[in-house]
């Protein structure tokens, strides 16, 4: 059990420099709570998957440090699952949809009848019940996704992060898939930790959003949004309090692609 007077994910003096002298990250210090749906959002090019999969253990930093309930973290923890933007390539056409997501179980050494049990109920989380038997071309993308999701989930993760995960699919089941995510995020209580581009998808989803500027990528601000627990994709985007963080936001990124580096 972690502790709750601490954060979940702390960032401190984060930088990254690549080949000694490209700087890419620079001195970010942010802190996510348990529990908390947090965004990264920032210019093209700015560094955010750089800067995921430093606090996923992925990377190790240049100077500065990632703590996990406390405890620094230098390589990829069994407290987190990563949902990547390419589905087709993150899943394995070869193999059927029951082992695709099994896939982390079998990698724990869990028995085969327990890895059965929990792919069934993670698979009806997501809405894919009775589809195990099938492969990954035999679903649409936006189910192929749903499957990465819960893949992710298997491994009952207490920190979910998400690099650009809804990009590569349609509006409609765009919309779909951010609402699973809350729910999912909500019925598990995970902390959530999203990298997106999407400037409306950060402000639906959040409860907090972190705004970084152009390479090398600094922290800009930490914004956060009152949109209370429920949210719903016609209601919540015509509420005056969502316009007005997506217009900040956006004005925000705006300022600082146009400022010197």
């Amino acid at each position: 059990m972690s502790d709750t007077s601490q954060p979940r994910l702390a960032l401190t003096d984060l930088s990254k420099t690549y080949d000694g002298s490209t700087p890419v990250l620079d001195g970010i210090s942010l802190t996510v709570g348990a529990g908390e749906f947090f965004s990264i959002v920032g210019p093209s090019g700015a560094g955010k998957t750089t800067l995921l999969r430093c606090l996923t253990g992925l990377m190790r930093p240049t100077d500065g440090q990632v703590t996990l309930d406390g405890i620094p973290l230098s390589e990829p923890s069994p407290k987190m699952s990563l949902v990547f933007q390419e589905y087709t390539r993150s899943l394995m056409p070869w193999a059927s949809i029951g082992k695709n997501v099994a896939l982390p179980l079998r990698a724990r050494g869990v028995p085969r009848a327990e890895r059965t049990s929990r792919v069934a109920k993670v698979l009806a989380e997501v809405g894919l019940s009775g589809v195990e038997a099938k492969y990954p071309w035999q679903l649409s993308g936006g189910m192929q996704q749903r499957v990465a999701i819960a893949r992710a989930l298997v491994t009952e993760p207490e920190v979910l992060v998400m690099d650009e995960p809804f990009a590569s699919v349609d509006a409609q089941t765009r919309m779909d898939l951010e609402d699973l995510t809350r729910r999912l995020q909500q019925d598990h209580r995970m902390t959530i930790v999203l990298v997106t581009h999407d400037i409306d998808e950060a402000v639906y989803l959040s409860d907090q959003i972190a705004v970084l500027s152009k390479n090398p990528a600094r922290l800009v601000e930490v914004v956060d949004v009152p949109l209370g627990a429920e949210r719903d994709q016609i209601h919540t985007r015509e509420m005056s309090t969502f316009a007005d963080l997506r217009g900040r936001i956006l004005r925000t990124i705006r300022d600082v692609q146009t400022q010197p580096v």
